[in-house]
C-alpha cells in the first residue's frame, strides 16, 4: 500500500502546473540579457566611450561566451548535480553579475566622465573595464547553467515513455520559444525605453530584481517537479566507446546480432528505449565486440561497450554537420544588435512630434514577427501541412530548418539594399560627413530586414532545438541543448572574426573602410551584408547535402504507432 502511494505521488509530479515556475526563470534571464545586450552598443559607446568596432566586438564576444558556457553547465547537470540544482546555483551566479553590472551603471566613479562640448571623450580606464568584464563573465557563467537546463528540465516534466507525448514535443518547443520571445519583446521595448529615457540604473535594476524573485519562485516549486537522476558524465561514456574501438581496431566487425548488449546496464541511460545498430561509422562497432578477455557481466567499459552506447556516440557524430549549419544564421542575426542598430540611430525614428522610438527597440519587429510566426505555425501551418505529409508535426525539423536558412538569406540581401537607400538619403541632404546627424529617412525602412530575421529564427532556431532534443540520446539532453547554444556562440565569434577581418582588409590609405569606426555614411556596410548573404548561400547548399544524407536516430519505440511515425519522418527527412 505504501509503495502504491509513493508511485501515485510521483505520477502527480511534473506536468503543465510546473511550467510557470520553470518559465519564470527563463523569462527573467532573457529580460536581463536581452534588455542589456540589445542596447549594449549604446551603453558601450555613449557611457564607456568605446569606438564602434571595439564595442561591436565586445558585444559579440559576450554573446559568444554566454553561449559557450552551457557546455560546462550541461556537463555538471548531466554528470552529477542534476538540472534543478544546476539551474539554482547558476541563477545565483547570474544574480551576482547583474547586481555588479547595475552598480556600475549607478555609481559615477565606475564610468568615465560624460563628454562636454567638443572635447575628446575619455574612454573607460582599465579598472572600469575590469568591473564591466567581470560582471559580464558572471552573467555568462550563470547563463551557462540556465540555458541548457531550463528547456530540458521543462521537458522532463512530461512523460518520456509515452510515444504520443514524445511525438508532440514540437508543441512544447514552440511555446517555450514563444514565452522566451515574449520576454525578449518586453526587454527590447520597455527596458530599452527606460534605459534611454530614465537611466541605465533603472534599466538594469528592474531585471536584476526580477531575477531575484524568479530564483525564489523556482526554488519554491521544488516539491512539484519531476526530477530525473543524472546518469554520469556523457563525455566519459563517449570517450570510453572511442577508446574501446581503438583498442580493438584490428578486429573484424562480426554480424550485428553478435555485438554486445546489456539492457540492465543501459537501463539508466535508455529511458525511452534502446538504440539499435546502424550501418554508419562501423569502425565504432568494434567497441561492442566481445572477446575472451572481456567480462560480459561486469565489463571494463574502456574495453567493451554495449551497442546502445556505441550508437550514442554515432548519434552525436551524425548531428555535427547539421549543427554546424546553424552558425552562419547567428552570424547574420548578430548584426541586428551592432550595425543595424547603428543604422537606426542615424534615421528618423519619430512616431509623432513628441515620441521617438529608441534605436535599441527596433528589434521589437524581430520579436513580433518571430512570435507571430510561431503562433501561425502552430495554429495554421501544421494543420495544413499535416494533410499532405501525415506527420503530427506537419513537416520534419530538417525541413523546418531549411526554410529558416532560405529566409535568413533574404534578410541580409534586403539589408544591403536598405543601406544603399539610407546612404543615398544622407548624400542627398549633405549629411555624409556628419556621423551623428539624423538623416531624413524613416527608420521603418529597416523593418523588413528585422522582420525577416524573426521569421527565419522561428523556423531555423526552433527546428534546430527540436533536432537536438529528438536526435540526442535521452541521457544527454542537457548536453544537446548546450550544443544548440554552442552554435550560437560560434555564430557570434564568427561575426567578431568577420567584422575584424573586413575592417582590416577593407581599410585604404585615405582612411576609408567598409566598416568605419565613427561614420557609417562613409562606409560600405551594404558590401558587408552582401558578403554574409553569399556565405549563407553556400551554407544552404552545404545544409541541403547534409540533410539529404542524414540518418535519423534509430530507437526501438514501444508502440507500432510510434514506429510508423518515425518511419514517415525518416522517409521525409531523406527527401529534404
Amino acid at each position: 500500500m505504501e509503495d502504491n502511494k509513493t508511485n501515485l505521488s510521483e505520477k502527480q509530479k511534473g506536468g503543465m502546473f510546473t511550467m510557470p515556475f520553470i518559465f519564470g526563470n527563463e523569462v527573467c534571464e532573457k529580460l536581463a540579457v536581452v534588455g542589456f545586450s540589445t542596447n549594449m552598443i549604446s551603453y558601450l559607446t555613449t557611457q564607456l566611450h568605446m569606438p564602434l568596432t571595439k564595442a561591436a566586438n565586445t558585444l559579440t564576444n559576450f554573446g559568444g561566451t554566454a553561449s559557450l558556457t552551457p557546455l560546462l553547465g550541461a556537463f555538471i547537470a548531466d554528470s552529477f548535480a542534476g538540472r534543478f540544482w544546476t539551474i539554482t546555483i547558476a541563477s545565483i551566479i547570474y544574480q551576482v553579475g547583474m547586481t555588479s553590472l547595475t552598480l556600475s551603471a549607478i555609481l559615477p566613479q565606475l564610468r568615465p566622465p560624460p563628454c562636454t562640448g567638443d572635447q575628446v571623450c575619455k574612454e573607460a580606464d582599465a579598472g572600469q573595464l575590469g568591473i564591466l568584464y567581470t560582471s559580464l563573465l558572471f552573467g555568462a557563467l550563470g547563463a551557462g547553467g540556465i540555458r541548457p537546463c531550463v528547456v530540458s528540465f521543462g521537458a522532463d516534466q512530461f512523460s518520456g515513455t509515452d510515444p504520443k507525448q514524445v511525438t508532440r514535443t514540437w508543441k512544447y518547443f514552440n511555446w517555450y520559444y514563444f514565452v522566451m520571445g515574449a520576454s525578449m519583446l518586453v526587454a527590447v521595448t520597455v527596458l530599452v525605453y527606460i534605459q534611454d529615457n530614465v537611466g541605465w540604473g533603472w534599466g538594469l535594476g528592474i531585471p536584476t530584481v526580477a531575477m531575484f524573485l524568479s530564483i525564489i519562485a523556482f526554488i519554491i516549486g521544488y516539491p512539484l517537479y519531476q526530477h530525473l537522476d543524472p546518469s554520469g558524465s556523457p563525455f566519459t561514456r563517449l570517450l570510453q566507446v572511442a577508446v574501446a574501438a581503438f583498442r580493438k581496431r584490428k578486429l573484424a566487425v562480426p554480424d550485428p546480432e553478435l555485438l554486445y548488449k546489456n539492457e540492465e546496464m543501459d537501463a539508466s541511460i535508455a529511458l525511452e528505449g534502446n538504440l539499435v545498430h546502424t550501418k554508419q561509422i562501423t569502425f565504432l562497432d568494434k567497441a561492442a565486440i566481445v572477446t575472451e578477455e572481456d567480462n560480459t557481466k561486469s565489463p571494463n567499459l574502456w574495453r567493451l561497450n554495449t551497442i546502445h552506447r556505441v550508437e550514442e556516440l554515432k548519434s552525436v557524430i551524425r548531428m555535427g554537420p547539421i549543427w554546424a549549419s546553424g552558425i552562419l544564421l547567428i552570424t547574420a542575426y548578430a548584426q541586428q544588435s551592432t550595425f543595424s542598430l547603428q543604422q537606426a540611430k542615424t534615421m528618423d525614428r519619430h512616431l509623432s512630434k513628441s515620441f521617438e522610438i529608441p534605436a535599441g527597440s527596433m528589434s521589437v519587429f524581430t520579436m513580433a514577427s518571430m512570435l507571430a510566426t510561431v503562433v501561425i505555425y502552430d495554429r495554421v501551418f501544421v494543420h495544413v501541412a499535416r494533410r499532405f505529409t501525415g506527420l503530427d508535426r506537419g513537416i520534419t525539423f530538417l525541413q523546418r530548418m531549411g526554410i529558416g536558412l532560405v529566409i535568413s538569406i533574404l534578410a541580409t540581401l534586403v539589408a544591403g539594399f536598405v543601406e544603399v537607400k539610407r546612404k543615398k538619403a544622407a548624400f542627398a541632404h549633405g549629411l555624409e560627413d556628419k556621423a551623428h546627424s539624423i538623416i531624413p529617412i524613416s527608420v521603418f525602412w529597416l523593418v523588413p530586414q528585422y522582420s525577416l530575421h524573426g521569421i527565419a529564427e522561428a523556423f531555423m532556431s526552433i527546428g534546430h532545438m527540436e533536432f537536438f532534443y529528438d536526435q540526442s540520446p535521452e541521457s544527454m539532453r542537457s548536453t544537446a541543448f548546450a550544443l544548440f547554444w554552442l552554435s550560437i556562440s560560434m555564430g557570434n565569434y564568427v561575426s567578431t572574426l568577420l567584422v575584424s577581418l573586413v575592417h582590416k582588409f577593407s581599410a585604404k590609405q585615405d582612411g576609408s573602410n567598409w566598416l568605419p569606426d565613427n561614420n557609417l555614411n562613409k562606409g560600405k556596410l551594404e558590401y558587408f551584408y552582401w558578403l554574409i548573404t553569399c556565405l549563407q548561400v553556400f551554407n544552404l547548399i552545404y545544409y541541403l547535402c547534409c540533410a539529404k544524407k542524414y540518418t535519423l536516430k534509430p530507437i526501438q519505440f514501444q508502440s507500432k504507432e510510434s514506429d510508423s511515425e518515425e518511419g514517415r519522418s525518416v522517409e521525409l527527412a531523406n527527401k529534404v
